[in-house]
Parts: structure tokens; C-alpha cells; sequence
């Protein structure tokens, strides 16, 4: 009996270490966004009143607004005087004027090392008699910056962190572009871009995630990520698995251009990709919590490296 009562004794002992060892490290409590704002910004952004999100149209300046909005009340602050970054470009021949709304969260212990987390808010518009919504391209990744948001007011991360609300991206990589290039960023060391863009909907309950093939950090940081059974984070699409390669697929590219290290969280093209059945109604809610706990969960891990 005694023999007996030392292996449960062990076994106890073994499984509450192994317990307490796994939330450490990956665990994501639901306490750390609301899935309900999440879900509710998912739904407004993507909605007929923002008329598609074009840039330069009232939909986009729409958009602007309510990210600005959110930033302000999330106690998210300009990166400069104002949230907003205004630049211009031709495409097609046309004049096109792009504003980026670009918000900061000081770091408390290496404030001068920042990590830019990124989505892009402009989409395709109004075509005829259709509104392209936009909801997973790329409401989802926007509404995920709220998230990040309204978990670091709990949870302030070590390095500062840039939250950039690209526009243009549609466009090529407009917005994104303007930003790593101009003087908002030119003293300031990025060190890591974390790039959302189409992390709402996934039949087969898999997020990829490119552009750690060749970082061991980021390599490791994947292998550490919390995945349930809602959602499996993939490595891949980097360009050396003979999946499509991604990695200037999104506005990651400006910053990989830099050598900067990125990771583009995405899933695969689906049936309403760039089509106006790209609504609220055809997302994956739970596959979409759970997606946004894991890029989070990546976050955590990225952040608590020296890097």
C-alpha cells in the first residue's frame, strides 16, 4: 500500500509541474481580449456603411476614423502628434492619397526596440452594383489590432510596440512601403513584424504562418505556441515547401525587403477571397478567436527574447 500511495504521490506531483509549466509558457486565458468587441469590430468594419474601404473614398476615410477611435479608447498613442500617416502614389496612372494610422505601446523595458504588428484596412470597394466587405481580407486582421490592444492594458509588453493599420496594401504594398521608408521609423530599430492579414476563416482549422524557415527564433517561438484543438498553427508557405510562397504576398515584404524578420499569419485563398461574398456571414467565429489567442500567444513568446 505504502508503494502504492508514493506513486500517486509522483504521478500527482509530475502532472500538476507539467501543468503549471504549460500555462507559463502557452497558456492564453479568455480574459485577455473580449471575444464579443472582437467579433463586434469584425462585423462593423466589414459592413455596408464602410462602402468596401477603397483608399481615398468616404469608406476608407470611415475606416480611419473608427481605428482611430478604438486606438484612443484602448489607450493606444500616436506614434507622433497624430495617428495619422498621409502619403500619395500613382497607380494605373492615378493619383491615389493613402493615410496610415499608425499607434504606439511603450515598452517597459526595452522601449527603444520595437516590434511592429501589422494588418491593412483598405479593400476593393464598391464595383457596380456590389460591395466587396472585406471581412476576412481584412477586417479580421484589423479587429485583431484591437485585440493586441485591450490585452496590453493588462499585460504591457516588454519591447514597444508599433500597431499599424496599413493602407493600400490592395494597391501594392502602398502603405506599408511609405511607412518603412519614411522618417516616422528611420531612428527607431524594428526588430520584429508580425503581419495579420486573412485570419478569419479556415475549413480544415489551420493558420499559417510564413516567414520562419530560416530565423531559429521564430522556429522556436512556432513550436511554443498554444494550439488547441480549434485551430493548428502551420509553419509554411515560405518558399521551400512547394506551397504557393507568401512571402510578398502581404505588407511583411516592405519590411523582409529591410531585412527585418516578419511573420505573416494568413490562411489559404477560399472561395470569397477578392469577391463581394466576402462577409461577416461567411467567417469562422471560433476558428477566429482561437486564431487571434494563438498570433497573441506568438506575441508573448517573441516578446520575452532578448532581441
Amino acid at each position: 500500500m505504502l508503494n502504492h500511495l508514493k506513486l500517486l504521490v509522483f504521478f500527482i506531483l509530475f502532472f500538476s509541474l507539467q501543468v503549471g509549466t504549460a500555462q507559463d509558457y502557452i497558456s492564453i486565458p479568455e480574459s485577455y481580449f473580449s471575444k464579443t468587441s472582437l467579433l463586434k469590430h469584425l462585423r462593423s468594419l466589414s459592413s455596408d456603411a464602410f462602402e468596401g474601404r477603397k483608399t481615398g473614398t468616404v469608406g476608407a476615410k470611415k475606416a480611419r476614423k473608427y481605428i482611430i477611435n478604438q486606438f484612443h479608447a484602448l489607450k493606444v498613442e500616436p506614434l507622433e502628434k497624430s495617428y495619422e500617416q498621409f502619403f500619395s502614389f500613382y497607380e494605373d496612372r492615378k493619383q491615389y492619397q493613402g493615410v496610415n494610422v499608425i499607434g504606439l505601446v511603450k515598452g517597459k523595458e526595452f522601449p527603444k526596440e520595437f516590434i511592429v504588428i501589422s494588418a491593412h484596412y483598405d479593400h476593393e470597394g464598391v464595383k457596380g452594383d456590389d460591395i466587396y466587405n472585406g471581412a476576412d481580407d481584412n477586417a479580421s486582421g484589423v479587429s485583431a489590432l484591437f485585440a493586441f490592444a485591450e490585452y496590453f492594458k493588462e499585460h504591457p509588453p516588454k519591447h514597444s510596440v508599433i500597431l499599424a493599420a496599413f493602407d493600400a496594401e490592395e494597391l501594392g504594398l502602398q502603405g506599408s512601403r511609405f511607412f518603412i521608408n519614411s522618417a516616422m521609423v528611420r531612428n527607431k530599430k524594428i526588430v520584429y513584424n508580425i503581419n495579420m492579414d486573412m485570419i478569419s476563416r479556415s475549413a480544415e482549422n489551420e493558420l499559417f504562418a510564413a516567414g520562419a524557415f530560416e530565423n531559429k527564433n521564430l522556429k522556436y517561438i512556432l513550436n511554443m505556441v498554444n494550439t488547441s484543438h480549434q485551430v493548428t498553427v502551420v509553419p509554411g508557405h515560405d518558399g521551400f515547401d512547394g506551397l504557393d510562397n507568401w512571402t510578398y504576398a502581404s505588407d511583411h515584404a516592405n519590411f523582409h525587403k529591410k531585412e527585418i524578420p516578419f511573420l505573416y499569419f494568413g490562411v489559404e485563398d477560399h472561395e470569397d477571397y477578392h469577391e463581394p461574398t466576402d462577409t461577416y456571414e461567411n467567417i469562422h467565429p471560433k476558428f477566429y478567436v482561437e486564431a487571434v489567442k494563438a498570433i497573441i500567444d506568438t506575441f508573448k513568446q517573441l516578446d520575452n527574447l532578448s532581441l
